[in-house]
């Protein structure tokens, strides 16, 4: 099974983007900032497949930074060269997404149509289910 990494603080999102990869048969691990999500990673990094990771979202001090997805990004492809990762960003932020790229993620994703994302996980991955 294909299990998917998803860190983003935003609890409502987080909880809609979960039900929607469960539902598409992905395992879904969860966290909300960059501390947990890097932790979690570590503990399970031999499993991970995906991440997925807010852009925005409290960051290696705990507090709230724009662009922290893009430090953990940073970490966990440097733990795991070759990753395919996501980030999420909002309508306004495309151009830092962009940025995102050159670090090494796969994609971004504008959120608001979770069955997109499942769309474009299938896609990167290769796969029309899990």
């Amino acid at each position: 099974m294909t299990t998917i990494l998803l860190v983003d603080d935003e609890r409502l999102v987080q909880r809609s983007l979960e039900k929607t990869l469960l539902r598409a048969g992905y395992d879904v691990l969860t966290a909300s900032d960059c501390v947990s999500g890097l932790q979690t990673f570590e503990a399970n990094a031999e499993t991970v497949d995906v991440a997925v990771f807010d852009l925005n979202m409290p960051g290696f001090d705990g507090m709230p930074k724009n662009d922290a997805g893009l430090d953990l990004l940073a970490k966990v492809i440097e733990h795991k060269p070759g990753l395919p990762a996501v980030v999420l960003t909002a309508y306004d932020e495309v151009g830092k997404a962009k940025d995102a790229v050159g670090i090494g993620a796969r994609a971004y994703f504008v959120k608001g149509r979770e069955q997109g994302l499942v769309e474009l996980i299938q896609d990167i991955l290769g796969t029309s289910n899990p």
